[in-house]
């Protein structure tokens, strides 16, 4: 038998092992994970939705639900639960929308409820509801008192900026290969940082840190009713119209049926954005950090801003952003409570700082820098955090004060959340218990930063 060892070794080393064994070994292969259908989820009392992570699409403020798909699950919910001796409770699963496909395959939930559209090729095992939103147009858009389009062609050479997971993605590339044919330089996609959303990305064109982007229709149309400045291009529509479907299992068969007859009945409440028009008019709105007078006060302050960066080993362009935030880079500002200068500190700030001259710009900045260094130091300093991460939980430390932000991430742990990012994760949190105030201010900070890091080299020299 031994002689024949040699030779079976042999002929397990050419054995067509599955796709990923062969990439990463035997142990990374992955057995199918088992579906529930309704009769499982039943008996289990919960109902697992992935959810795309995008505030327009799913999220509640104090209880108000302002996500359009986030509303549609609710009254899902209550269908369900109609004639039902057990009642089954929805658990939301936010995921970035380009891994939602993927985590329901590998069975982390029983449904996807994108809000979007997503592009479909290669799932396998999935299937489709009927449409949630029929015709659905991918259209660019733009800011109003800059160039208008009239045709498709005149994007050569011009950036459209998108969140992942867009739909707009291949349909700009297919706009490229057009272009491209006919001699023409090709649309640049500016795929934007993680840690952005579609309405973020529609806020920083509304801004001017973006030209432009290209999103569904009624997307595009229910932000603008909070973006005055927005300008939807609806003659520019980047492909043919598609529908919006939520995603199940293939074997998951009654509960796709149910489903089917949940979307055929129902009905978008008439005023389901009374809640987002009145939580989003009063948030800050994103402004644009780099136009001639920003430029000339950044200039002014930036070295003073560097020095304290330097010193408490944060890229300074952090800085810049907090301070463009808390006072447009004005060092005389007066806020409130005393708040002072260019990054509002207040004086009981500055005391436990040990920073006597808070008022003038030196001490002003020194204070801020040294603030933020021991809130990293004393509650984010965990390896767990990337560094995006760690900025945003110092940020909203700064404004919330880090003993809540610590209890929110706790509460992010329990209900299953990731307590390590604070983008779309414990935000949630925020959101729900404390409403839109710490999370736009994040938000806004987080935008200013990326608008000054696609241009570092600039402000830089």
């Amino acid at each position: 038998m031994s002689r024949f060892l040699p030779l079976l070794l042999c002929l397990m080393l050419f054995m067509p092992w599955p796709a990923a064994a062969r990439l990463a070994g035997p142990q990374a292969w992955q057995a199918p994970a088992e579906v529930r259908d309704l009769a499982e989820i039943r008996r289990s009392g919960v109902l697992r939705v992935l959810v795309n992570q995008s505030r327009n699409s799913s999220g509640e403020v104090k209880g108000e639900a302002i996500g359009v798909e986030h509303v549609r699950l609710r009254a899902f919910e209550r269908y369900l639960n109609r004639d039902a001796r057990k009642p089954i409770k929805l658990k939301i699963i936010p995921k970035a929308k380009d891994q939602l496909l993927g985590a329901l395959r590998r069975g982390e939930g029983d449904l996807v409820a994108p809000g979007e559209l997503l592009e479909t090729h290669g799932v396998g095992q999935l299937v489709r509801s009927r449409a949630v939103v029929n015709d659905v147009s991918l259209i660019l858009v733009t800011r109003q008192g800059t160039r208008r389009f009239q045709r498709l062609d005149q994007l050569a050479g011009r950036s459209v900026a998108l969140p992942a997971g867009s739909a707009a993605g291949p349909a700009l590339n297919r706009l490229s290969q057009q272009l491209k044919a006919e001699g023409k330089a090709p649309v640049v996609v500016e795929w934007v940082d993680p840690t952005l959303a579609v309405e973020d990305v529609l806020e920083m064109v509304h801004a001017g840190i973006y030209m432009a982007t290209a999103v569904e229709q009624p997307i595009a149309e229910r932000w603008a009713k909070v973006m005055p400045k927005l300008r939807i291009e609806k003659q520019l529509a980047l492909s043919e119209p598609d529908d919006m479907h939520w995603f199940m299992r293939k074997e998951a068969s009654t509960l796709r049926a149910t489903t089917n007859r949940f979307l055929d009945s129902y009905k978008a409440p008439a005023n389901q954005d009374v809640v987002f028009e009145r939580v989003y008019r009063r948030m800050y709105k994103v402004q644009y950090p780099l136009d001639r007078t920003g430029l000339q006060r950044l200039e002014k302050v930036r070295s003073t801003l560097q020095r304290h960066a330097d010193q408490q080993d944060f890229d300074w362009l952090n800085l810049a952003a907090l301070a463009f935030k808390e006072s447009t880079l004005d060092p005389a500002a007066r806020g409130a409570a005393g708040a002072t200068g260019l990054m509002q500190v207040t004086p009981a700030t500055a005391r436990s700082m040990g920073v006597k001259d808070f008022t003038q710009l030196n001490g002003n900045v020194q204070a801020s820098a040294r603030y933020l260094a021991n809130i990293r130091r004393t509650f984010f300093s965990s390896p767990r955090l990337n560094e995006r991460e760690r900025m945003a939980f110092i940020l909203a430390g700064y404004n919330l004060g880090p003993q809540r932000v610590q209890s929110m991430r706790a509460e992010a742990r329990r209900r299953g959340l990731n307590p390590d990012q604070w983008f779309f994760q414990v935000e949630r949190i925020a959101m729900e218990t404390m409403g839109m105030g710490v999370v736009s201010y994040v938000n806004a900070v987080n935008k200013y930063y990326l608008a000054y890091n696609r241009e570092r080299y600039m402000l830089d020299n």
